[in-house]
């Protein structure tokens, strides 16, 4: 009698591996959260930075949302210096984010501008695309400074 019950082992042992490709493709993106380091994209002096924490209460920070971040490097001649503490807005995220039209929307990787204490950009350039859902969230200052609105 050849039945189902026959072939179990052979179906249990025939599992999938995981590749370390597979297993980098679907890695959960999740929100920018305290020591994440970020690029930042704008000519302020800075290149990249580690939040120290997301504002208004969070847990974690997305498009558009405030953080507090400590600069990990920096240029010599730049407005900024290395270990400074400063505030910065979430311009790009890996995490994926829907739209109200139904469209998400998702970057490769975490960026952010530098902003003063008033909200205003220190530098006076923004490299790359940068998302619309900035205008809802009162950073249009941003908008107007960068290149590609995504």
């Amino acid at each position: 009698m050849g039945g189902i019950g026959n072939n179990l082992p052979d179906l249990l042992s025939t599992s999938r591996e995981v590749t370390p490709y597979n297993f980098l493709s679907q890695q959960q993106r999740s929100f920018i959260q305290m020591r994440t380091v970020l690029k930042v994209v704008d000519n302020s002096g800075a290149k990249k930075v580690m939040c120290i924490q997301a504002l208004k209460g969070k847990k974690g920070a997305r498009l558009g949302d405030t953080i507090v971040a400590s600069v990990k490097e920096a240029y010599p001649n730049g407005k900024v210096k290395k270990g400074q503490v400063v505030h910065a807005v979430v311009v790009r995220a890996a995490m994926q984010r829907g739209r109200c039209d139904g469209s998400e929307v998702k970057f490769d990787d975490n960026a952010v501008v530098l902003i003063d204490k008033q909200g205003q950009p220190r530098g006076t350039r923004v490299f790359g695309p940068v998302p619309h859902e900035l205008r809802k969230k009162k950073h249009v200052k941003i908008l107007s400074l960068a290149g590609h609105i995504a």
